[in-house]
């Protein structure tokens, strides 16, 4: 028997160590299919992400729900009373949030039912834009905490030119929209030139000239030049309407050119990352800045260069609401447009496509969220609290594959190549047996 377990041993080794079995085994391992593709893919994750910020939302809801909390009193006497509440108030509210984003069904007129879809789409509209140019700093391993900023100063020089300046209608559109981008482009420029020249940090850089835009925008419309001679209130004059985007659709529609311009320019930005040997340089030196300056990438002309991109579209997004739907400019014009597009290019993994999608959830939950509130009584707080989960799930991605039993990416490699050693150990301590 002791000769008998070494023969065996080897024999087994062998085997498997033969055509048959190893061609089986490692079509097998050398690539993973397609359910496990998909359950490590990054599309998933996001998936995912938005499913478990809508189960927290929906159990903050039920905690905010009066009929569910008495329900809730008398559970074990009549449970079905509870139930019947958690249900009804989900489904008031989701549908509310639907009717709000999507399609209102209980509208009187045709006109009323598809407003939804165009509000979303121009909530969206600004937060693509932005979200584009944030996606482009972080593919460039940049983080850009300044596009509330950038948005700033694109909408004061946007803003300026389409009221201060009289030109033909189209031609004086299109300055404006080139004002706003060479604004956000500036502001976003004088963070990439410090980075470049002295490392200081982008984050702490932009951080304090959000601060620095805000408190020159304040100042700007104290004066005569910005709201007029004899004015106090501080709402700058209104932008002409040669400046206006034009609306897509008349009637009581606000979706304007802008939601076109957003999406042109996702198109550019794929091309720009995608295509473009400067795209290229961006990529590598956010993969790996060591390895790009090595290979003769300028690293400090592309740092600077993607923070004037990113600013530059930060600066764009300004004009949805300056030219778009609001036509002047006050001290929240940005509103929280620069905070919001660092959560939809997280969510859009900081891709062209991925970005105008999460532009779209967000810009349904914006325009939902009001008519959840007025229909059901549900705080338009919670759509915010779903945005931030959203933000946490994306942020920690073994929490989710932990919750959803998910493999973690490249796990089937590791897989592979920890059978391929195992029988490497089998196979040599087979011979050794043998040629004892």
């Amino acid at each position: 028997m002791s000769e008998a377990t070494p023969n065996g041993t080897a024999a087994a080794a062998e085997k498997q160590a033969g055509s048959t079995p190893a061609t089986s085994t490692d079509s097998q391992l050398e690539r993973p299919g397609l359910l496990r593709q998909i359950a490590e893919s990054n599309a998933l994750m996001g998936v995912l992400a938005v499913v478990s910020a809508m189960i927290v939302g929906s159990l903050l809801i039920l905690i905010a729900d009066d009929n569910v909390r008495n329900t809730a009193g008398y559970f074990f006497a009549r449970p079905t009373d509870f139930f019947g509440a958690v249900g009804s108030c989900l489904v008031d509210a989701y549908a509310a949030l639907f009717r709000g984003g999507i399609f209102d069904w209980q509208a009187s007129s045709p006109a009323r039912m598809w407003r939804p879809i165009t509000e979303t789409l121009t909530v969206a509209t600004p937060l693509i834009l932005a979200g584009l140019g944030m996606a482009v700093a972080f593919r460039a391993g940049l983080f850009n905490v300044g596009g509330q900023g950038q948005i700033i100063l694109g909408a004061i020089v946007g803003g300026y030119v389409g009221f201060a300046w009289d030109l033909p209608s189209g031609l004086h559109m299109l300055v404006a929209v080139l004002g706003a981008i060479i604004g956000g482009a500036l502001w976003g420029g004088i963070v990439g030139v410090l980075r470049a020249t002295t490392g200081a940090s982008e984050v702490i850089t932009t951080i304090m000239l959000n601060s620095v835009a805000a408190y020159l925008l304040a100042h700007l419309l104290t004066t005569a030049a910005f709201i007029g001679a004899g004015n106090a209130n501080p709402k700058s004059l209104p932008v002409l309407g040669s400046a206006q985007y034009p609306k897509l659709i008349g009637g009581p529609f606000r979706l304007h050119l802008g939601f076109i311009v957003a999406l042109v320019a996702a198109a550019f930005v794929w091309w720009l990352l995608e295509r473009s040997e400067i795209g290229f340089q961006f990529r590598a030196t956010g993969l790996n800045p060591q390895a790009a300056l090595t290979a003769g990438i300028s690293v400090p002309r592309v740092t600077a260069l993607v923070m004037v991109v990113s600013g530059a579209l930060c600066g764009l997004a300004a004009t949805a609401p300056v030219l778009g739907t609001q036509h002047y400019l006050t001290g929240s014009v940005a509103g929280s447009i620069g905070f919001d597009a660092m959560t939809v290019a997280l969510l859009g993994r900081s891709t062209p496509q991925g970005t105008v999608l999460a532009g779209l959830l967000f810009g349904a939950l914006t325009a939902g969220g009001t008519t959840m509130q007025a229909a059901t009584g549900t705080p338009i707080d919670i759509v915010l609290v779903l945005q931030s989960m959203i933000v946490l799930f994306i942020a920690a991605p073994p929490l989710v594959r932990a919750i959803y039993h998910l493999p973690a990416p490249g796990s089937w490699r590791r897989r592979r190549d920890g059978v391929a050693k195992a029988t490497a150990v089998a196979v040599n301590a087979a011979a050794g047996n043998k040629e004892a």
